[in-house]
């Protein structure tokens, strides 16, 4: 054994116990890789401790240098372009690899949990709406993508286990994330510039899975495991997807984020209405990007009791995390949130309208981010409630053109007074208001709006976007 480690010790550094051929880039760094534009984006990888790495990219034949240090790992920055290519990004040390097709465009982050991670496909069983034709009609030179591969550890990882990047193509895109991929294809339809997709979730994680030790240093009641300690749940103990999956892709050069993540929290939604800023914050510094765009997607309604340990009521109402997703809006800088009201399955927790998902946080980018005007993005968020008598009336914000049910009553309104009983409430759309009353409540103290685990939504904007569950209340 010891001869072994020798022979491998002269030939290659060794990272993981293997034996590496020099130099190394990390997993990321492929052919048909897509960089961010006009952006100075690192490109690291390891070699012998105190080797000289050059980087040569082709599109200004411009030539970086590196430096190896103690541990092996260099890294440098390169200057990109306006969106074009392809391109070829040649790395040497005197052994060369040269990675080709490489595209410069506009790069996004998707991640969170299975809602993220079911492909266009579906997961076995599961069908997604219209995926058929999706996956024939995908094949598109401007659209890149590629996931990295499950991981849960307790310690650090210097590298991701190996993936590729892939031109988006029936084969390719049939198994990558829906929610991802129909963000994507909007934004390149729209913007007309190449798309990058990285694919970073894990079915069932929870949030605090996502986070490193430090910043759960704030919530005393997260339990972080020791390096030596087994991991019983692959996605849902602290830290560990952090360590395995985001940790190694941190500083890959990207414009932002889409999240959909909350399922595996809806039992904690006040501890979550506290963690996922938290999160957020965290993640921007440790990118270094500044507050780059993080747009997120409100969980569908689903009925939760039905899964194991079966809870229902209180707080074990879905409702209730949909609503601190929904304050977070206020918390979290360059955000926006896709609601799904409309499209919840009380039997299925994966809804099938992945494209409505991608497609409205296309919306919030494209309007957010890349500042197309005219078009109406969002949807209608709870912004105040005022009381004359018995009658409440509750203002939305983005609801210039006004609120519809699109001719149905309104039946989704409760109302309370001051003993903190909901009774069924009248709700009449007055403009970009919603006047509320029952003959139940005389002096109203409070009104929820489709604050059920499993709800159909049945109040919109004009321009066709749910409004979001929520409740004037602190109860």
């Amino acid at each position: 054994m010891k001869i072994k480690l020798l022979l491998a010790a002269a030939t290659g550094i060794l990272i993981g116990g293997k034996a590496l051929a020099q130099p190394k880039l990390a997993s990321l760094f492929t052919d048909n890789m897509v960089l961010q534009q006009q952006s100075n984006v690192p490109i690291w990888g390891w070699d012998k401790p105190g080797a000289s790495v050059r980087v040569t990219t082709s599109w200004n034949n411009r030539k970086y240098s590196a430096k190896a240090n103690s541990e092996g790992k260099w890294l440098t920055k390169v200057t990109t372009p306006v969106y074009g290519g392809p391109y070829t990004v040649t790395i040497s040390d005197g052994k060369t690899i040269k990675l080709n097709n490489v595209l410069i465009g506009e790069v996004w982050i998707c991640t969170g949990q299975s809602n993220m991670e079911e492909p266009v496909k579906g997961f076995k069983s599961q069908a997604l709406n219209g995926s058929l034709n999706a996956i024939l009609r995908s094949a598109n030179n401007n659209i890149h993508i590629y996931t990295v591969p499950r991981s849960s550890k307790t310690e650090l990882q210097q590298n991701s286990k190996p993936s590729e990047w892939h031109v988006a193509s029936p084969e390719f895109v049939a198994n990558f994330s829906a929610t991802g991929y129909y963000f994507g294809r909007l934004l390149n339809e729209m913007l007309h510039v190449p798309i990058g997709l990285i694919n970073d979730s894990f079915s069932g994680s929870s949030i605090e899975a996502w986070m490193d030790p430090e910043v759960l240093k704030d919530f005393p009641e997260i339990k972080i495991p020791a390096k030596t300690d087994s991991i019983k749940q692959v996605s849902r103990t602290p830290t560990t997807l952090y360590n395995g999956m985001l940790y190694p892709v941190l500083g890959y050069g990207i414009k932002g984020c889409i999240w959909y993540q909350g399922e595996s929290n809806y039992d904690r939604p006040d501890q979550y209405q506290k963690l996922f800023p938290a999160m957020v914050k965290r993640w921007r510094s440790l990118w270094n990007e500044g507050d780059f765009p993080f747009y997120y997607v409100q969980i569908a309604p689903y009925d939760y009791a039905q899964l194991p340990p079966y809870n229902s009521g209180g707080k074990y109402n879905s409702a209730y995390l949909r609503d601190a997703q929904r304050k977070c809006l206020n918390i979290i800088p360059n955000s926006g949130m896709a609601v799904t009201l409309d499209f919840g399955e009380q039997n299925s927790i994966h809804p099938a309208h992945k494209e409505e998902f991608g497609t409205r946080l296309a919306y919030l980018a494209l309007a957010k981010t890349y500042g197309i005007k005219g078009f109406d993005y969002a949807s209608p968020v709870y912004e105040s409630m005022a009381v004359n008598g018995n009658v409440a009336t509750v203002r939305f914000q983005n609801a210039e053109n006004g609120l519809t049910s699109h001719n149905l009553p309104l039946q989704n309104f409760e109302i309370a007074g001051k003993n903190k009983t909901f009774y069924p409430a009248t709700a009449v759309i007055s403009g970009s208001t919603v006047v509320v009353s029952s003959p139940l409540v005389k002096e109203p103290v409070a009104v929820r709006y489709a604050f059920k685990d499993f709800v159909v939504g049945d109040l919109f904007g004009t321009n066709g976007l749910p409004v979001s569950s929520f409740r004037t209340d602190e109860w």
